[in-house]
């Protein structure tokens, strides 16, 4: 542990700010490694028993979908079915807003990790033109004794200390990134899917067109 802050120490100020980065990369990480994970587990089950609840009971279904509201699935579902008997348009638009909504949620921590992507690196660039002027500085300095090393590895290991810790910090956070962007890209197609299937199962089941066809047939006569 000792070896560690004397190394965390050599990399000069600049891994202050890096340390920081570091901090808030990794709590934002575990925020929305626990959002993907309860959402990935628990989804397919509340939509099976959600769309199977609506075949017969919307009132039903909204309960179902209302106790997991905590889940992204949960809210989106349950939006459409609060809607009381809502036309076809009213309840597409309902589900396009809930799914609107849900991506935004989503994307929630993605300017965070993008931000610790572009600045690590460049609190590392400073980090190394600090330490390899610090070791020139010192070359000169002592120029008189040229066997004298340290003074030159100080600097030299400021630089490799401060450019490889904003390298490891800006490739946890890009790493990261990607992976809540390739399940991002999944759930959108998955969340359509289950909005057609809701959509497709209220016009089968619960829609009446039956008072709008005969209204239309009175106005033509």
């Amino acid at each position: 542990m000792t070896r560690v802050y004397d190394t965390f120490l050599a990399g000069s100020l600049v891994m202050w700010p890096l340390l920081g980065l570091s901090i808030v990369t990794l709590v934002c990480i575990l925020e929305r490694s626990w959002f993907w994970l309860r959402l990935v587990i628990q989804e397919k089950q509340v939509v099976c028993e959600v769309l199977t609840a609506a075949k017969v009971d919307l009132e039903k279904a909204e309960k179902i979908a209302a106790s997991v509201q905590n889940l992204a699935i949960g809210r989106f579902l349950v939006e459409p079915l609060r809607l009381k008997k809502p036309s076809p348009e009213t309840f597409h638009l309902a589900i396009k807003a809930a799914c609107d909504k849900e991506f935004v949620e989503m994307c929630k921590g993605d300017m965070l990790l993008t931000s610790v992507v572009a600045i690590a690196p460049l609190l590392g660039i400073l980090g190394t033109a600090n330490g390899l002027f610090t070791a020139f500085t010192n070359l000169k300095t002592n120029s008189f004794n040229i066997t004298d090393f340290s003074a030159v590895t100080s600097g030299i290991a400021q630089a490799l200390i401060s450019s490889t810790t904003a390298i490891a910090v800006a490739i946890f956070a890009f790493v990261f990134f990607r992976i809540f962007l390739c399940l991002r890209s999944r759930q959108m197609g998955f969340f359509s899917q289950v909005g057609n299937d809701l959509e497709l199962t209220y016009l089968q089941c619960w829609h009446e067109p039956s008072t709008e066809a005969s209204t239309q047939t009175n106005s033509e006569q």
